[in-house]
């Protein structure tokens, strides 16, 4: 791994707050990815499954985390199974975790090579009456292939059926989505590894370059700095492109008089940062471009000081709403009467603002998290208000990663990465 060791402390504190929810004599079991393959003998770049990464910290394929707080044997309450290594794969592939390693990067003690598992499983759930499996259901999953996760449930399904069946993800939801300091500090780095990269395509960027450079720009200073990458698939979209709200192709020529909207940012340590700012290709703003990005701007600000304990999440987004329905207005997008005669359930302000504010961000980019109840301190959400005018063949969006606290405004992640227009022209200028 490029990323510096996290202290194994972390995923203790994790697996005792998993498991303090658990039901008595329950088993709860995490499953690794997969490494899924492409064609021939490709395959895609190995990615860990975020929940046992962080109950564990073990971030390599062909592993499971076994949790059963009412074991009789006490070494076998936290268990650890890994890919048996040896001097084959460490020729082909590069060494494994061994047993020892394993438990500095975990902190758990008992760990066994994954050969053993089957025999293991069976011994302990003799003694439990429910296995939680830990189903993705997070409120915008889409997955159509079956993963390792799948197949374990699928198993233990037809071969323990007398066993009552609990759910892992209303735990993690919860638990995931407040953060521990030393989360918040690797987000922090990924936050600071972003800054990077936005710096140096400040002066990079000019009329005439690619949108794939730009994008070659970030990597290259992603990279160097102990990141994978991008923390998702990078959107840099000039000029009209800014308008198609996950465009990814990055393959047209940046225009003088155009601005640039870059959504693109650096992961670290398999957690993520995620960042919007909008540039003009040249330079300097135009006057209208300046109208509406201060706009934006201000929704932004106004959002961002909405996002303290207490705020419920549906609610916040209703006023953000009436936030920028003013700004449209004042922009000469909307009147008065678009207002009064808006449908409820699409208001006006959504024919130039027609995604949400903000989300959960963590070891996701769209992260675990309660949406329904209020929302507590440390807690990691984005601010990202936008304004898109096919019209005027522009879309202005701009974004920050903030921690709750609890009291007084979110802390910004991304406080020192240039935002205001004023700073954007003079370092694209110096």
């Amino acid at each position: 791994m490029k990323y510096f060791p996290i202290d194994s402390n972390l995923f203790i504190n994790n697996r005792k707050k998993f498991m303090a929810q658990m039901k008595p004599k329950s088993i709860a079991v995490f499953n690794s990815n997969d490494i899924y393959p492409i064609s021939a003998d490709s395959t895609m770049p190995f990615q860990q499954a975020r929940d046992i990464f962080y109950l564990s910290g073990a971030d390599q394929e062909e592993t499971i985390l076994l949790l059963f707080p009412d074991a009789m044997d006490k070494k076998k309450r936290e268990i650890l199974f890994v890919r048996e290594t040896n001097d084959h794969i460490a020729v082909w592939e590069g060494a494994k975790l061994t047993k020892e390693q394993a438990t500095a990067v975990s902190g758990i003690e008992t760990i066994y090579w994954l050969t053993d598992f089957d025999k293991i499983f069976f011994d302990l759930m003799t003694e439990a009456d429910t296995i939680y499996f830990n189903t993705n259901e997070h409120y915008r999953q889409a997955v159509e292939t079956q993963t390792r996760e799948d197949r374990f449930i699928e198993k233990c399904k037809k071969e323990y059926p007398a066993h009552q069946w609990a759910k892992s993800n209303p735990i993690l939801q919860q638990i995931r989505g407040v953060k521990e300091p030393e989360e918040i500090a690797l987000m922090q780095i990924a936050c600071d590894i972003t800054e990077k990269g936005f710096r140096r395509i400040l002066e990079f960027v000019k009329p005439g370059v690619w949108e794939y450079e730009i994008e070659a720009e970030f990597l290259h200073e992603f990279v160097r700095n102990r990141s994978k990458g991008f923390a998702y698939t990078p959107i840099i979209a000039s000029g009209a492109n800014a308008n198609v709200l996950h465009y990814v192709e990055n393959n047209q020529q940046v225009k003088d008089g155009d601005m640039i909207l870059m959504d693109l940012a650096a992961e670290y340590a398999n957690y993520s940062s995620d960042l919007t700012r909008t540039i003009p290709t040249n330079g300097r703003f135009t006057d209208r471009q300046k109208q509406v990005y201060s706009a934006v701007l201000r929704v932004k600000n106004e959002a961002t000081k909405m996002l303290v304990p207490g705020t419920l999440w549906a609610e916040y987004h209703k006023e953000v709403g009436k936030i920028m329905t003013s700004e449209l207005i004042g922009l000469g997008l909307l009147d008065k009467a678009d207002v009064q005669n808006e449908n409820p359930d699409w208001p006006a302000y959504k024919k130039y603002f027609m995604h949400g504010t903000s989300h959960h961000i963590g070891l996701d980019t769209h992260d675990y998290g309660a949406l329904k109840t209020p929302m507590k301190a440390n807690m990691v959400f984005t601010v990202e208000p936008g304004i898109y005018i096919p019209a005027e063949g522009m879309g202005i969006r701009l974004e920050d990663d903030v921690v709750i606290q609890e009291k007084g405004e979110p802390f910004n992640l991304m406080r020192n990465i240039p935002i205001e227009i004023e700073e954007i022209e003079e370092l694209m200028n110096k």
